[in-house]
Protein backbone atom coordinates (compact mmCIF):
# COMPACT_ATOMS: atom_id res chain seq x y z
CA UNK A 1 0.00 0.00 0.00
CA UNK A 2 0.78 3.71 -0.73
CA UNK A 3 1.87 5.86 2.32
CA UNK A 4 0.17 9.30 2.48
CA UNK A 5 3.28 10.83 1.56
CA UNK A 6 3.59 8.62 -1.21
CA UNK A 7 0.14 8.98 -2.88
CA UNK A 8 0.72 13.29 -2.11
CA UNK A 9 3.89 13.13 -4.70
CA UNK A 10 1.78 11.28 -6.89
CA UNK A 11 -0.61 13.65 -7.32
CA UNK A 12 1.69 16.62 -6.70
CA UNK A 13 3.51 14.68 -10.01
CA UNK A 14 0.73 14.13 -12.29
CA UNK A 15 -0.60 17.96 -11.38
CA UNK A 16 3.11 19.44 -12.49
CA UNK A 17 2.87 17.24 -15.70
CA UNK A 18 -0.47 18.59 -16.26
CA UNK A 19 0.25 22.36 -15.47
CA UNK A 20 3.43 21.71 -18.54
CA UNK A 21 1.41 20.25 -21.18
CA UNK A 22 -1.60 22.79 -20.19
CA UNK A 23 -1.03 25.55 -22.36
CA UNK A 24 -0.08 23.11 -25.87
CA UNK A 25 -3.73 23.33 -27.88
CA UNK A 26 -3.30 21.20 -31.08
CA UNK A 27 -5.47 23.85 -33.16
CA UNK A 28 -3.01 26.49 -31.67
CA UNK A 29 0.08 27.82 -34.16
CA UNK A 30 2.08 27.97 -30.93
CA UNK A 31 1.54 23.58 -30.85
CA UNK A 32 5.10 22.87 -31.86
CA UNK A 33 7.06 25.16 -30.11
CA UNK A 34 4.53 24.97 -26.72
CA UNK A 35 5.54 20.71 -27.20
CA UNK A 36 9.48 21.58 -27.18
CA UNK A 37 9.24 23.59 -24.51
CA UNK A 38 7.33 21.03 -22.19
CA UNK A 39 9.95 18.32 -23.48
CA UNK A 40 12.35 20.44 -21.91
CA UNK A 41 10.19 21.19 -18.77
CA UNK A 42 10.50 16.96 -18.01
CA UNK A 43 14.22 16.57 -17.71
CA UNK A 44 14.20 16.65 -14.01
CA UNK A 45 11.95 13.21 -14.62
CA UNK A 46 14.62 11.64 -16.81
CA UNK A 47 16.67 10.33 -13.98
CA UNK A 48 13.82 9.42 -11.43
CA UNK A 49 10.77 8.50 -13.73
CA UNK A 50 6.92 9.35 -13.06
CA UNK A 51 6.05 6.19 -11.36
CA UNK A 52 2.34 7.30 -11.42
CA UNK A 53 2.28 7.43 -15.17
CA UNK A 54 4.58 4.40 -15.87
CA UNK A 55 7.43 6.33 -17.20
CA UNK A 56 10.67 4.37 -15.70
CA UNK A 57 13.86 6.25 -15.33
CA UNK A 58 15.96 6.37 -18.29
CA UNK A 59 19.25 8.26 -17.09
CA UNK A 60 20.99 6.34 -17.48
CA UNK A 61 18.90 3.78 -20.22
CA UNK A 62 19.99 0.54 -20.30
CA UNK A 63 20.24 -1.89 -23.51
CA UNK A 64 20.58 -5.28 -22.92
CA UNK A 65 21.93 -5.87 -26.66
CA UNK A 66 22.71 -3.91 -29.73
CA UNK A 67 23.67 -5.91 -32.95
CA UNK A 68 25.06 -4.62 -36.09
CA UNK A 69 26.21 -6.28 -39.31
CA UNK A 70 28.42 -4.61 -42.70
CA UNK A 71 29.54 -6.38 -45.46
CA UNK A 72 32.55 -4.24 -47.28
CA UNK A 73 34.02 -5.03 -50.81
CA UNK A 74 33.53 -9.32 -49.93
CA UNK A 75 34.92 -8.41 -45.95
CA UNK A 76 32.17 -8.65 -43.52
CA UNK A 77 31.73 -7.68 -39.71
CA UNK A 78 29.40 -8.86 -37.15
CA UNK A 79 29.59 -6.13 -34.27
CA UNK A 80 27.86 -7.49 -30.85
CA UNK A 81 27.16 -4.79 -28.19
CA UNK A 82 26.48 -6.25 -24.99
CA UNK A 83 25.05 -4.56 -21.34
CA UNK A 84 25.15 -1.09 -22.49
CA UNK A 85 24.78 1.74 -20.63
CA UNK A 86 23.65 5.19 -22.26
CA UNK A 87 23.78 8.81 -20.50
CA UNK A 88 23.57 12.26 -20.39
CA UNK A 89 19.68 12.92 -21.11
CA UNK A 90 18.93 15.02 -18.10
CA UNK A 91 21.37 17.80 -19.55
CA UNK A 92 19.83 17.64 -22.98
CA UNK A 93 17.77 20.11 -24.69
CA UNK A 94 15.31 19.71 -27.12
CA UNK A 95 15.69 22.85 -30.13
CA UNK A 96 13.25 21.66 -32.80
CA UNK A 97 10.03 19.86 -32.62
CA UNK A 98 8.01 19.45 -35.46
CA UNK A 99 4.52 17.49 -35.55
CA UNK A 100 3.80 15.58 -38.99
CA UNK A 101 -0.21 14.82 -38.63
CA UNK A 102 -0.38 13.72 -41.99
CA UNK A 103 2.05 11.05 -41.70
CA UNK A 104 1.73 10.52 -37.85
CA UNK A 105 5.35 11.31 -37.20
CA UNK A 106 6.70 13.58 -34.95
CA UNK A 107 10.42 15.04 -35.70
CA UNK A 108 12.64 16.88 -33.06
CA UNK A 109 16.31 17.62 -32.88
CA UNK A 110 18.17 17.32 -29.39
CA UNK A 111 21.59 19.00 -28.41
CA UNK A 112 23.51 17.30 -25.67
CA UNK A 113 26.69 18.71 -24.37
CA UNK A 114 28.10 15.20 -23.33
CA UNK A 115 26.67 11.94 -23.82
CA UNK A 116 28.36 8.92 -22.87
CA UNK A 117 27.98 5.01 -23.34
CA UNK A 118 29.60 2.27 -22.16
CA UNK A 119 29.33 -1.40 -22.10
CA UNK A 120 30.66 -5.01 -23.40
CA UNK A 121 31.27 -5.80 -27.26
CA UNK A 122 32.31 -9.21 -29.31
CA UNK A 123 33.40 -8.12 -32.48
CA UNK A 124 33.51 -10.83 -35.60
CA UNK A 125 35.25 -10.39 -39.07
CA UNK A 126 34.83 -13.05 -41.87
CA UNK A 127 36.26 -12.90 -45.15
CA UNK A 128 38.94 -13.27 -47.65
CA UNK A 129 39.91 -16.08 -45.86
CA UNK A 130 40.16 -14.30 -42.88
CA UNK A 131 38.72 -14.91 -39.85
CA UNK A 132 38.91 -12.73 -36.84
CA UNK A 133 36.80 -12.01 -33.26
CA UNK A 134 37.90 -10.02 -30.31
CA UNK A 135 35.76 -9.28 -27.18
CA UNK A 136 36.45 -6.95 -24.22
CA UNK A 137 34.94 -3.69 -22.33
CA UNK A 138 34.36 -0.44 -24.71
CA UNK A 139 32.92 2.89 -24.17
CA UNK A 140 32.27 5.87 -25.78
CA UNK A 141 32.13 10.11 -25.02
CA UNK A 142 30.37 12.34 -27.05
CA UNK A 143 30.65 15.97 -26.77
CA UNK A 144 28.80 19.56 -28.50
CA UNK A 145 26.69 16.57 -30.15
CA UNK A 146 23.00 16.94 -31.94
CA UNK A 147 20.92 14.25 -33.17
CA UNK A 148 17.45 14.64 -35.12
CA UNK A 149 14.53 12.01 -34.04
CA UNK A 150 12.13 10.51 -36.09
CA UNK A 151 9.16 8.93 -34.42
CA UNK A 152 6.35 7.28 -36.68
CA UNK A 153 3.43 4.68 -34.97
CA UNK A 154 3.18 1.62 -36.73
CA UNK A 155 0.22 0.31 -35.18
CA UNK A 156 0.82 -0.80 -31.84
CA UNK A 157 4.47 0.01 -32.04
CA UNK A 158 6.77 2.81 -32.75
CA UNK A 159 9.32 3.06 -35.61
CA UNK A 160 12.22 5.11 -34.54
CA UNK A 161 15.35 6.54 -36.14
CA UNK A 162 17.95 8.60 -34.98
CA UNK A 163 20.12 10.54 -37.23
CA UNK A 164 23.48 12.94 -36.13
CA UNK A 165 23.49 15.97 -36.90
CA UNK A 166 26.56 17.30 -35.63
CA UNK A 167 29.65 15.95 -33.56
CA UNK A 168 32.19 18.66 -32.03
CA UNK A 169 34.26 16.00 -30.28
CA UNK A 170 34.65 12.33 -29.36
CA UNK A 171 36.39 9.97 -27.38
CA UNK A 172 36.59 6.05 -27.82
CA UNK A 173 37.80 3.39 -25.98
CA UNK A 174 37.93 -0.30 -27.00
CA UNK A 175 39.61 -2.68 -24.82
CA UNK A 176 41.54 -5.97 -26.09
CA UNK A 177 41.81 -5.13 -29.74
CA UNK A 178 45.03 -6.47 -29.67
CA UNK A 179 44.86 -9.44 -27.25
CA UNK A 180 45.68 -7.93 -24.05
CA UNK A 181 49.10 -6.40 -25.38
CA UNK A 182 48.79 -3.00 -23.30
CA UNK A 183 51.56 -0.76 -24.55
CA UNK A 184 50.38 -1.25 -28.55
CA UNK A 185 46.86 -1.54 -27.30
CA UNK A 186 47.72 2.51 -25.78
CA UNK A 187 49.45 3.39 -28.80
CA UNK A 188 46.65 2.49 -31.04
CA UNK A 189 44.01 4.38 -28.73
CA UNK A 190 45.92 7.33 -28.61
CA UNK A 191 45.81 6.94 -32.88
CA UNK A 192 41.91 6.21 -32.78
CA UNK A 193 41.26 9.05 -30.86
CA UNK A 194 43.78 11.52 -32.90
CA UNK A 195 42.31 10.06 -36.40
CA UNK A 196 38.57 9.45 -35.13
CA UNK A 197 37.28 12.23 -38.05
CA UNK A 198 38.94 11.08 -41.36
CA UNK A 199 36.84 7.32 -40.32
CA UNK A 200 33.61 8.81 -38.73
CA UNK A 201 32.08 7.50 -42.27
CA UNK A 202 32.07 4.07 -40.40
CA UNK A 203 31.60 4.70 -36.81
CA UNK A 204 28.41 6.92 -37.87
CA UNK A 205 26.17 4.02 -38.97
CA UNK A 206 26.78 2.59 -35.35
CA UNK A 207 26.08 5.55 -33.11
CA UNK A 208 23.03 5.79 -35.27
CA UNK A 209 21.74 2.39 -34.70
CA UNK A 210 23.00 2.25 -30.80
CA UNK A 211 20.79 5.37 -30.36
CA UNK A 212 17.68 4.36 -32.13
CA UNK A 213 17.46 0.97 -30.30
CA UNK A 214 18.08 3.37 -27.69
CA UNK A 215 15.29 5.71 -28.33
CA UNK A 216 13.06 2.85 -29.81
CA UNK A 217 13.41 0.90 -25.82
CA UNK A 218 12.19 4.38 -23.66
CA UNK A 219 9.30 5.69 -26.16
CA UNK A 220 7.93 1.91 -26.70
CA UNK A 221 8.75 1.16 -23.02
CA UNK A 222 8.97 4.22 -20.65
CA UNK A 223 6.03 6.00 -22.52
CA UNK A 224 3.80 3.38 -23.68
CA UNK A 225 1.62 4.47 -21.09
CA UNK A 226 2.21 8.18 -20.87
CA UNK A 227 -1.42 9.53 -20.80
CA UNK A 228 -0.44 12.63 -23.27
CA UNK A 229 -3.66 12.80 -24.63
CA UNK A 230 -5.35 13.45 -21.32
CA UNK A 231 -3.43 16.83 -21.07
CA UNK A 232 -3.22 17.78 -24.56
CA UNK A 233 -6.80 19.79 -25.42
CA UNK A 234 -7.83 20.45 -28.80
Amino acid sequence: MLSCSQMSRTEDEVEVIAKIFSPCKKSSPDFDPCIKRAFNKLRPYFKRGIPAMGVAPFDPHFAKEVKQKRSIGGLGYTLTLRNVFEGGWTQSTVTKYKTDWANKRIIYSQYFPEKWLKGEYEFKVDGFGLEMMRTGQWNLTLRDYSQTTRIKRNGSGLDVHVEIDHIGDMDIHVGNLLLGRRILEQMLDRVINLTWKPGFAVIRPLINDLVSTAFTDIWSNSFRNFPLDVFIKN
